[in-house]
């Protein structure tokens, strides 16, 4: 997640997620297990919710647009052509803020609501960042 996040400067709260509730929204940067690596966490930003399409595509120039219905354009890698997916019921699509170096749903897809653990709420350190933590 960097530059947003660094994992060896920064310590953060989060917030336990209660999928039920639907907690989650696009800008959060949620907490959840890893779905190719049992055991291990990731952190990434929420780009898209169930139901919305997404489109991502390998054309650096178009890596960071955001249009009114939060449908993102980013690169996968090794692909040439835009791909659209479709955000499958009970899952969310996190993309993480360093595109060309992210493993994140480009790679492994959509992820279930169900290893969602957290979402980032507040920043405790670096003390000059002390403060609300939410769609940075």
């Amino acid at each position: 997640m960097l530059p947003t996040i660094d994992s060896t400067l920064s310590i953060f709260l989060t917030e336990k997620i209660s999928t039920r509730f639907g907690k989650v929204d696009r800008g959060d940067i949620v907490v959840f297990c890893d779905p190719q690596k049992p055991g291990h966490y990731l952190t990434k930003r929420v780009i898209g919710l169930e139901g919305d399409s997404i489109t991502y595509s390998s054309n650096p120039e178009t890596n960071d647009l955001v249009d009114d219905n939060f449908t993102h354009i980013s690169y996968p890698e090794n692909n040439d052509k835009p791909q659209t997916v479709v955000v499958r019921k009970g899952s969310i699509w996190v993309e993480g803020d360093n595109k060309s170096n992210s493993r994140d749903s480009r790679k492994f897809g959509p992820v279930p609501y169900g290893l969602i653990q957290s979402k980032i709420f507040w920043r405790i350190y670096p003390f000059q960042y002390f403060g609300p933590f939410w769609n940075k």
